[in-house]
């Protein structure tokens, strides 16, 4: 069981966010995190009392940030921000992507530079801890400035002067007051900057692209078992994998898919075993240099990720020791809020859209040593179709159809979100990332190119026991052995009548919870390189 995660904007970790977002896994405000925010918010509450210039505080928001607004009305300000944005629209978001996100406002919150209370964290992390999750629509956001919509109706759940808001509690959807009410926790009355510090921020977006990049990670592991056994199940020869010949050129991801697939398929007495054979499509040969390229492409955005997760995302910052920088840069002792960029999504949609593109491929390189799992003259004398023969009206032929249609459906998605921008906001906002579109469009090809492994291990497990039909007590790899278990074994309860879509769901659940990886000898993880071996 994960432990209690700190939260203090520096530390947080893409493990630490899963087990709060997925596992139910608790946090806490630190005391040194603590002690920032109450400094933070102490300028900012002096700076509303007075005549200081602070937007957000003291002005409009956006286009109307010339717009000074009177001390009697300021209360009032944070409240009328959310409901103003809570303007989101679509289906309501996954109650681990909302999970996420709480997490990941209270830690940017809590690095103390966003000039609001630590009571507002305080009560995010008693959310998580008890249950209580905002329902947030998932459509809405351009990721500039930031994901205003969706954050705007996850800070309306907080907020003690608005009636509207969901939440879901104890597995129901409940008005916001009644959801809080049951889970004892108290709403908040908003002041200064507490509503500019809830909604400003690309939390949406790097919530579903952490997650993304956590699950992406372990599935190219699983498409390069796949690839392993179909490989494998095709007698393909390995020549192609040996370190030598990727020493020559040095992309680290194709070394590591290259050694991967040397580990999984050690022992194998069926690789380089047709005589005369040099060299294989390039669906196989080609595995670590297209699966290499997209583990590099993930490692990316994993890095970039890892980043934002500990990243003050907001407008304006609150830095109350910048001093003077070599550059010349001096304060205005007075003036300690800085006005700034960072809530752009502009980052983490490029890396999302990296990652999406990259996971396209995995699945159209999937999708094509199945088609020659399945295709008579191209499987090395495998039954056309993967027919047996004593079920000769069951194939393999419409699993590698459902496969084609997803990889069909990624490419559709592929295009870069993060090219367009439509100006907002009277063209204050005259550039947005749309940064939440890319993660949203990633998170949907990651769970199609799930579907395609699933479809190719299970296809390439039935290829493999034909194989060792053909020849009792035949000696597989250590690793596809393993594997093949773990699939035969996702699918062992399932019935004669069972049709192939509940054999894909059975072997898409053995990936989602990791049952694949853990029963197979340790392969390299995304930007990892251990020594052979281990």
């Amino acid at each position: 069981m994960h432990g209690m995660v700190p939260i203090n904007g520096l530390g947080l970790t893409l493990s630490d966010l899963v087990a709060v977002a997925r596992q139910g896994a608790s946090a806490r405000l630190t005391d040194d995190a603590r002690a920032r925010m109450e400094a933070s918010w102490d300028w900012v509450k002096a700076a509303s009392a007075g005549d200081q210039v602070v937007y957000g505080v003291t002005t409009g928001f956006g286009s109307l940030a010339r717009v000074a607004i009177p001390a009697e009305q300021r209360a009032r300000l944070s409240v009328n921000l959310l409901r103003s944005h809570a303007a989101g629209v679509g289906p309501e978001l996954p109650v681990p992507v909302v999970r996420a996100m709480m997490l990941l406002r209270a830690n940017t919150l809590a690095r103390g530079a966003s000039g609001c209370r630590p009571l507002l964290v305080d009560t995010l992390l008693t959310m998580l801890e008890r249950g209580v999750t905002p329902r947030v629509p998932s459509q809405g956001s351009c990721g500039s400035s930031g994901d205003l919509a969706p954050l705007a109706h996850l800070g309306m759940v907080l907020a003690r002067d608005i009636a509207d808001g969901e939440a879901r509690f104890g597995g129901e959807l409940l008005p916001a007051p009644e959801a809080m009410a049951r889970a004892g926790i108290e709403r908040i009355e908003l002041f200064g900057k507490d509503g500019l510090a809830l909604t400003n921020g690309a939390q949406l977006t790097t919530a579903i692209g952490a997650l993304a990049c956590y699950d992406a990670d372990r599935l190219i592991q699983a498409a390069e078992v796949a690839a392993a056994m179909s490989i494998e199940a095709l007698k393909g020869a390995t020549r192609a994998f040996h370190p030598a010949v990727h020493a020559l050129r040095p992309h680290p991801g194709a070394q590591d898919t290259a050694a991967n697939l040397r580990t999984l398929l050690c022992g194998s007495a069926l690789v380089d075993s047709v005589p005369g054979k040099v060299q294989d499509a390039y669906s196989l040969r080609c595995t670590p240099q297209v699966l290499g390229a997209c583990r590099d492409a993930a490692a990316y955005a994993q890095r970039v990720v890892e980043i934002e997760l500990n990243a003050v995302t907001d407008n304006p910052l609150i830095l109350l020791t910048a001093g003077v920088t070599d550059e010349g840069f001096a304060d205005d002792p007075l003036n300690r809020a800085y006005s700034a960029g960072h809530f752009h999504g502009e980052p983490v949609g490029i890396a999302l859209d990296v990652l999406k593109i990259a996971l396209c491929e995995v699945g159209s390189l999937s999708e094509r040593r199945l088609y020659r799992l399945t295709t008579g003259n191209l499987s090395q004398r495998l039954p056309p179709a993967l027919v047996r023969a004593d079920r000769p009206e069951i194939g393999m032929l419409l699993p590698q159809t459902a496969a084609a249609a997803l990889v069909s459906e990624n490419k559709a998605l592929a295009w870069p979100a993060s090219v367009d921008s439509i100006p907002t906001c009277e063209d204050q906002e005259d550039h947005v990332a749309m940064s939440t579109t890319a993660a949203r469009r990633c998170a949907v090809v990651l769970d199609n190119l799930r579907r395609i492994v699933a479809i190719e291990l299970w296809s390439a497990a039935h290829a493999l026991s034909f194989r060792r039909e053909e020849q009792p007590g035949l000696r597989l790899g250590a690793g596809t052995a393993a594997a093949l278990a773990c699939v035969e074994g996702a699918i062992a309860h399932l019935g004669a009548d069972a049709v192939p879509a509940d054999h894909i769901a059975a072997v898409e659940s053995l990936l989602r919870d990791d049952g694949l990886l853990g029963a197979l000898p340790l392969l390299r993880p995304l930007g990892g390189r251990p020594p052979e071996g281990r």
